[in-house]
């Protein structure tokens, strides 16, 4: 059976939320949100370190972990308007892809299972297989459609002799039938890979992938809006995954393959926030924060932030769906509302 809590770095829980176990359905029948800790980086094909991803994630805060956020732009308290509970570490080993998988996909799996929406700390990229397989598992095969923040494409095929690794989960997820290439949509490439065979082979799967040139002649917004019709097309529920690297360096060191010519950490947040806020999110991922690299503790914030302005929109979200005011960030901040 496998273990849980932290592998590295103090045990502690993602801003003081309630600790509970993936084992124990009992412990999070509440719940509307578990965050778990995938701190596997034997995938990288660079820089590794993103196995101390979680740990920086879970308090990289200079608020007390109390488990209490007041969103300042949302006014909803995510922490506490949702029931949020942190399941600690999937125990992962470095020299056993296959294996280490395995145990994320299970547990992702038991989460998504019991109604909740996993949140997962990466990590390298490699678990979003496991991560994105164990929701559509859940939630039905080819019914999920990906949004997916990176630099790069992560549709290898083999490298290093091996299926498994950060630059290839998106081709294994779209060949299990997990998720279809039709509803995968990317947002942030730029750089120099993937190679004209591995483009063709997105191309037959008609992905689309919105290169960072196209998003500043077009704008994010507008990629944005089209990205969520195609996502919301026959699928009914959306997998967020969000590479850190998907941030130009100057906004997100801490990462083991940095690509200049990014998001800004505030574009990132904007997308995030609209994202969980206008569309049925399922399941999500942070990954590839690699803490060795960083600086003043520059991208564990902004992984940190990410999973707050995800949480904040979802509460927000359920508000208004329960009869609240529709929030419009164009407006001006109004106590109450």
């Amino acid at each position: 059976m496998t273990r849980y809590g932290a592998m590295f770095g103090p045990d502690i829980t993602f801003l003081g939320v309630d600790r509970c176990d993936v084992t124990d359905p009992g412990t999070f029948a509440d719940a509307d949100v578990v965050i778990i800790g995938a701190p596997f980086d034997g995938g990288t094909s660079h820089r590794p370190g993103a196995r101390f991803g979680p740990g920086a994630l879970r308090q990289a805060c200079y608020l007390p972990a109390d488990g209490s956020r007041p969103s300042l732009a949302l006014r909803v308290d995510a922490l506490r308007d949702l029931r949020v509970y942190d399941a600690g570490d999937v125990e992962c080993y470095s020299g056993d892809v296959e294996g280490s998988i395995a145990h994320i996909e299970e547990a992702v799996r038991r989460i998504a299972l019991s109604g909740a929406i996993p949140v997962v700390l990466g990590g390298d990229h490699t678990i979003a297989l496991p991560d994105a397989r164990g929701v559509a598992t859940a939630r039905g095969m080819g019914r999920v459609s990906m949004l997916h923040f990176d630099a790069h494409a992560d549709t290898g095929n083999i490298a290093f002799g091996h299926l498994y690794g950060h630059g290839q989960p998106m081709r294994r997820l779209i060949e299990s039938g997990a998720i279809r290439g039709d509803r995968f949509l990317q947002i942030g490439l730029r750089g120099y890979w993937p190679e004209p065979e591995t483009l063709r082979w997105m191309a037959e799967r008609k992905m689309r992938s919105y290169e960072m040139t196209e998003i500043v002649a077009r704008g994010l917004e507008e990629c944005l809006t089209e990205a969520f019709a195609i996502a919301l097309d026959e699928c009914e529920g959306v997998f967020l995954s969000v590479d850190i690297d998907v941030c130009d360096p100057g906004h997100a060191p801490g990462t083991g393959t940095p690509e200049p010519g990014g998001l800004t950490a505030r574009q990132l947040l904007d997308s995030v926030r609209r994202i969980c806020y206008e569309l049925p999110v399922v399941g999500m991922e942070v990954v590839e924060v690699a803490p060795p690299y960083d600086h003043a503790d520059i991208t564990a914030y902004l992984g940190n932030r990410v999973v707050l302005e995800a949480l904040s929109a979802m509460a927000r979200r359920r508000k208004d769906d329960a009869g609240g005011p529709r929030w419009d960030p164009r407006q001006p901040l109004l106590d109450g509302r």
